[in-house]
């Protein structure tokens, strides 16, 4: 039987970008297909009583701060605690996601993994469409026909549907991988996803 995990992500989460190349190997150890689902977190808080960052108690701003520091240092992933860019509207690059994920799941993770370095590792502005031409054209992908494609109303429709379907299930924080039913929550997470995806 086939393994299916579906991915809620939103490409401008920091936990997306730490969480990504290790899930998208968990997966493929496992032989599971990846169902690659960008969604609307600002939707998805205002549904589950989550709240954007800058409305969040200090204490929590603060805690933050360690948490990604000390995944960076553990992981090994470059990290910007304070990127040039963010928070910035993550819409226009879930859009490409959508668009690149017609060409194939591969080329729609290839996007999610560069959005994510584009923002925390290279201090760049995901919310321009130059942008992403750029990081597109770098991992030798159509942008032409990806950035047309991410402009269509249907993957406009695409995104509003995905995320009503992430607040139907669910989901209140990304990245969330959901296998067999069962919600798997954050990055730290991922070894219950292996041992789940194992079984």
């Amino acid at each position: 039987m086939t393994k299916v995990v579906d991915y809620y992500l939103a490409p401008i989460s920091p936990y997306v970008y730490l969480g990504h190349d290790r899930f998208v190997a968990i997966a493929r150890h496992h032989g599971a297909d990846i169902v690659v689902k960008p969604i609307d977190t600002g939707r998805v808080f205002a549904a589950s009583g989550g709240l954007p960052l800058k409305q969040r108690a200090p204490q929590r701003q603060a805690y933050r701060l360690f948490e990604l520091a000390r995944w960076s240092k553990y992981l090994g992933t470059p990290l910007n605690l304070h990127p040039a860019h963010f928070p910035v509207s993550g819409d226009l690059a879930s859009k490409w996601i959508l668009a690149a994920r017609e060409v194939g799941v591969d080329e729609a993770l290839a996007l999610v993994g560069g959005i994510g370095r584009a923002v925390w590792a290279e201090q760049r502005n995901i919310a321009d469409a130059g942008t992403l031409v750029a990081i597109a054209r770098a991992l030798g992908l159509d942008a032409t026909a990806i950035g047309s494609r991410a402009e269509a109303p249907e993957i406009g429709s695409q995104y509003d549907a995905l995320t009503q379907e992430a607040i139907d299930r669910g989901v209140f924080g990304v990245p969330t991988w959901i296998y067999a039913n069962e919600p798997f929550w954050g990055q730290d997470r991922l070894d219950f996803l292996d041992r789940a995806l194992a079984e």
